[in-house]
């Protein structure tokens, strides 16, 4: 039952509980009749309303109890999660400080990581070059001249600035190769 229907509820018992009296005349014969009804079917709602009432917050009472279960829930799996890491990189520090063979393996893939990330890295640079060097000559295929690839690539508007001479070597640098 939604809170909308228990307000409606709630308002068409007052009003038909109010309205008799303002409403009916005394003239019409069965004016007592009427108002009677009016006032049982005002009390009906009223009741019907807080009916509702009490529903809907029984409602939202388990849905709270719903989400502090499920609040539980995520804090015990991430508690557990970080437990079992923990233990994990405990074991696995016991056993590199166990033997010095281990060691020595982990010092040459230490090494060998360290001569790929340097690998990985001038091949980034790499890419980065070819890719400004393709699209300097899409540029110069539309016929853009110098300062305009400069300015349209780097940003840097013809003025003398460090900016601009910095772009400029690049610029060079590229096209040299």
């Amino acid at each position: 039952m939604s809170l909308l229907r228990v307000s409606v509820l709630s308002l068409s018992g007052i009003t038909l509980w109010l309205l008799p009296p303002f409403v009916f005349s005394k003239r019409v014969p069965l004016h007592n009749f009427i108002q009677g009804i009016a006032l049982v079917a005002g009390f009906a709602c009223c009741f019907e309303a807080r009916k509702g009432a009490l529903k809907l917050a029984k409602d939202e009472e388990f849905e709270a109890l719903k989400q502090a279960a499920v609040k539980a829930d995520v804090v015990h799996e991430i508690s557990t999660s970080v437990y079992v890491s923990e233990e994990t990189r405990k074991n696995e520090a016991e056993l590199l400080i166990a033997t010095d063979k281990n060691r020595e393996l982990l010092e040459r893939a230490l090494a060998l990581s360290s001569e790929n990330e340097e690998e990985v890295e001038r091949k980034l640079a790499e890419n980065a070059d070819s890719e400004l060097r393709e699209r300097i000559l899409q540029l110069q295929a539309r016929g853009y001249g110098k300062a305009k690839i400069i300015l349209e690539i780097w940003g840097a508007s013809k003025g003398g600035s460090e900016k601009y001479k910095t772009a400029e070597a690049e610029y060079k640098r590229l096209m040299e190769e």
